[in-house]
């Protein structure tokens, strides 16, 4: 089953986006003969099936494509876990429906003759799994566009490239890697030239598959790196992070190398995952500038206190990890301090521009965010700031880090808690979504309490 536009074919999101008919030529005549169909699961990775293109065009278009709903109730090893209210041994493990989104056809440039097309999930009749993030994102857009404003946003990664292969890291236990550079390389032309063969590929593979790449540039980690991509509407930059993300692994691994977005590898400085949001109205008018008097507006304040007010609740979508709140570390360009600031960096969010580039920067998100899931709970919190008018407190002026702001929480338990109990998560994202995300933190915060840690063995083997 395919989500298609009235007049049968989806407006292309650009020109280097697949339209049906052109993928129909390309099958016929043997260009493309296979076509990925993929969804977002909680993780953020991209999960699904290759099909056959033939396939693909005589049934796909028009038939369901169905996979196993325990996809969207699992850990990150793919374990089969309990807690869940619609998938476990009980429920018997049944199918859901992959509904294709034409609009994300496109080409994978750097696989042969393959094609890769996004979808939403929805149960067998129709009705949407509410916590699908695709679905999530969705709402909140769909919330925004009903108050008369359309979302667009913008995502910096940041990930570390190690010369050995994937399967050479596993063997090695992930110890002892050899980083692409060996010094601080933020912003050198030199250690970026070093790894540009990696980094071009994976530049001009993202933009001939639809991807609008804007730079790249070293950063404070020894090998790592970071490549930007211009700002779209919200969900066109969520679909578009998830397959780049996908896509530079599996470039990575073409080179013989291992890239990493987790967000904390050593002591150093983590990968983090930028957020830049912005509202405009349903006419592109600005709403978040005043360009009579060059000043914010009333609405981009409240937008910005109802993101702060809820950032302690909606951690957890923000960083979903163990490892994501080793990140959060006093003078580490992450955040700890839940505060805002003109293009201060030290703060959790951060202003940044002026008239039609006038947006705020969310620094909480690390690597390993899941962009559908941390934009559904921006919209959340910046939409519930504006219809409830929340004041915006007053600005970090130094360093948040010595601020007398709220903390973020500093533990996945933490933010599991904060979440589980939050009436304005339950208002704002559904029950549903609040069980659904507080069983994948319980699964990971209990998978955790058992693993005896290299620091514990150091410290407590001889000593203790």
């Amino acid at each position: 089953m395919n989500r298609s536009h009235p007049s049968g074919e989806m407006p292309l999101r650009n020109g280097r986006m697949l339209s049906v008919d052109a993928l129909s030529d390309q099958v016929r005549d043997g260009r493309i003969d296979t076509v990925i169909v993929a969804f977002t699961d909680m993780q953020g990775r991209l999960q699904g099936k290759r099909l056959h293109a033939h396939y693909f065009i005589d049934h796909a278009l028009t038939e369901p494509v169905e996979g196993c709903h325990y996809l969207l109730a699992v850990d990150v090893e793919m374990n089969t876990v309990a807690g869940y209210a619609d998938s476990g041994w009980e429920t018997g493990y049944g199918d859901m429906c992959f509904v294709l989104d034409m609009a994300t056809l496109r080409m994978m440039p750097h696989l042969p003759a393959t094609a890769l097309v996004q979808a939403d999930v929805t149960w067998h009749d129709g009705t949407p799994v509410a916590y699908s993030p695709r679905t999530m994102l969705s709402r909140q857009l769909a919330k925004a566009s009903a108050l008369g404003y359309q979302a667009l946003a913008g995502v910096e990664l940041e990930f570390m490239v190690f010369h050995e292969s994937y399967e050479q890291a596993a063997d090695l236990g992930y110890r002892n890697l050899t980083p692409v550079n060996q010094y601080n390389s933020d912003y050198s032309i030199l250690a970026t030239s070093r790894v540009e063969p990696l980094l071009r590929d994976i530049r001009n593979a993202a933009f001939a598959a639809g991807m609008n790449v804007e730079s790249a540039k070293g950063e404070c980690n020894p090998g790592q790196h970071e490549i930007g991509f211009l700002y779209d509407e919200a969900l066109v930059s969520a679909d578009n992070t998830v397959v780049y993300k996908n896509m530079a692994k599996e470039i990575a691994a073409h080179h013989g190398k291992s890239l990493t977005f987790m967000p904390k590898f050593n002591a150093r400085e983590g990968n983090s995952s930028h957020i830049h949001l912005s509202l405009r109205g349903l006419d592109d008018t600005l709403v978040f500038w005043d360009a009579a008097t060059g000043t914010r507006t009333a609405l981009y304040d409240h937008f910005i206190a109802g993101v702060l007010a809820t950032m302690r609740d909606f951690a957890l979508l923000y960083a979903p990890n163990i490892n994501s709140y080793k990140r959060f570390s006093n003078r580490s360009f992450a955040p700890i301090k839940i505060g805002w600031g003109e293009d201060n960096r030290t703060c959790a969010v951060r202003l940044v521009g002026r008239g039609g580039g006038a947006r705020l920067e969310n620094r909480v998100p690390g690597g390993d965010a899941n962009t559908y899931l941390a934009l559904a709970a921006m919209l959340a919190g910046g939409l519930y700031g504006i219809e409830a008018e929340l004041e915006l407190p007053s600005p970090e002026s130094g360093s948040a880090y010595v601020s007398d702001a709220p903390t973020m929480p500093l533990s996945l338990a933490e933010a599991r808690d904060a979440f589980a109990d939050s009436d304005m998560a339950q208002q704002l994202l559904g029950k549903d979504v609040v069980n659904h995300y507080t069983n994948m933190a319980d699964v990971e915060v209990d998978a955790f309490s058992t693993v005896v840690t290299d620091w514990e063995l150091q410290r407590s083997f001889e000593r203790m």
